[in-house]
């Protein structure tokens, strides 16, 4: 038997050696990105970005994957993998402290100490000044959470622990988010129903055409008069120009965001975060472990893990002759005209997984037997095909 396959790996972003440790013998990371199977990525933008012909997958550290042009990969035949889930305590940990932050004039505070810090009689003035600055406790408050994933859960459940009345809106709500969820939490069945009620807004959706300015003149009309919104999902979900008006008029009393822009970073009664939620020494480790974990799960065996571009499906190692993986648009006589060819060669198939996403489907296949050269090749000439790969032979370990 062969060594294991050599695969090279190129990271856009400084990467969590934590993670880059997870690769087997045989990976290295590469400088030159023309030669890379595989790319790591945080946030830079990949949008310009020329793909090499060997490039099978790209994995973002991270939730969020606005900085990769997501069509162009579906339509080259490359898997993006992202990390749900990984840096949601980090989010949530600190969507608590904008919770606190709306709430109190911690800020100003601060500010005023600082001012003061000179004064031999500052512990005399505090005593005079603090009236200035203060707030209302969170519990007993109604926090409405829009978004109940993997962070959205995580904020409600701590939130009922701080004792406040936590509303939930999910039209999407995972079996796995269901299971997580604390029974103290009510559920809405509209997001009008959150916003009638709610003291706080957080929101944790991705953003996309249909959330794009989910925040709006119309909706901030039906909210509760000096609510307070905490947008630590994605910027694009507010419209940051009704809620200047808003702020101004008090209708919203204050605005915590992650997202720092030529608008947010002025606006009215606003606190404005450099994009903190995942900058935790924990987060990037765990976002780097996930990405690389499945980013090489993929190239070595085939299976696809939290795409967000093709289907998962998961066949384990393969313990066959061979595997051969198909990324393919998801339209009829696909899958009959991929079988057909391993009948017509007298290639038994051991075990197959056929699963598709939107426009898009992938084949993975456990063969008996050798396969032919050119099996390859002649398995793209069937129209619809993305791409082929021959994921794994007996002839060599991965």
């Amino acid at each position: 038997m062969l060594a294991p396959k050599e695969r090279k790996i190129f990271c856009l972003n400084n990467i969590a050696k934590i993670g880059l440790n997870k690769f087997r013998t045989g990976y290295t990371i590469t400088e030159n990105i023309n030669e890379a199977a595989g790319i790591l990525v945080r946030s830079a933008d990949m949008k310009d970005v020329n793909f090499p012909e060997g490039l099978r997958a790209i994995a973002r550290a991270g939730a969020g994957v606005n900085n990769i042009p997501i069509d162009r990969c579906s339509e080259n035949g490359i898997v993006v993998f992202n990390t749900p889930g990984a840096n949601a305590n980090s989010v949530k940990e600190l969507v608590l402290a904008g919770l606190l932050l709306a709430s109190r004039d911690i800020f100003g505070g601060i500010n005023w100490v600082k001012t003061n810090s000179a004064n031999s009689d500052i512990t005399k003035l505090a005593e005079k000044a603090k009236k200035n600055f203060a707030g209302h406790e969170i519990s007993g408050k109604t926090l409405g959470v829009i978004g109940l994933g993997a962070i959205g859960v995580r904020v409600a459940n701590a939130a009922v622990s701080l004792g406040m009345n936590v509303l939930g809106y999910d039209p999407y709500l995972s079996l796995k988010s269901a299971w997580m969820l604390s029974p103290m939490i009510k559920h809405a069945d509209t997001p009008e129903e959150v916003y009638a009620v709610s003291d706080f807004i957080t929101i944790h959706v991705p953003a996309m055409d249909s959330t794009r300015h989910m925040i709006n003149s119309e909706t901030i009309a039906k909210m509760k008069h000096g609510v307070k919104i905490l947008n630590f999902a994605r910027d694009l979900l507010v419209d940051e120009e009704a809620l200047t008006e808003a702020l101004k008029s008090g209708q919203v009393a204050k605005y915590i965001s992650d997202f720092p822009n030529k608008i947010s970073a002025n606006l009215p009664n606003a606190i404005i975060l450099p994009h903190l939620g995942a900058s935790t020494e924990e987060a990037e480790e765990n976002c780097a472990i996930m990405a690389a974990e499945q980013l090489q799960d993929y190239l070595d065996n085939g299976n696809i893990i939290n795409s967000v571009n093709f289907p998962e499906t998961n066949a384990g190692v393969c313990g066959a002759e061979a595997r051969v993986a198909i990324l393919h648009r998801n339209i009829p006589n696909m899958l009959s005209q991929i079988t057909s060819f391993f009948g017509s060669n007298n290639l038994n198939i051991e075990n197959l997984l056929n699963k598709a996403r939107g426009s898009y489907a992938y084949t993975l296949l456990d063969i008996s037997h050798k396969m032919p050269d050119d099996t390859t090749e002649r398995l793209r000439e069937i129209d619809g095909v993305l791409r082929v790969r021959r994921v794994k032979e007996r002839s060599q370990s991965w």
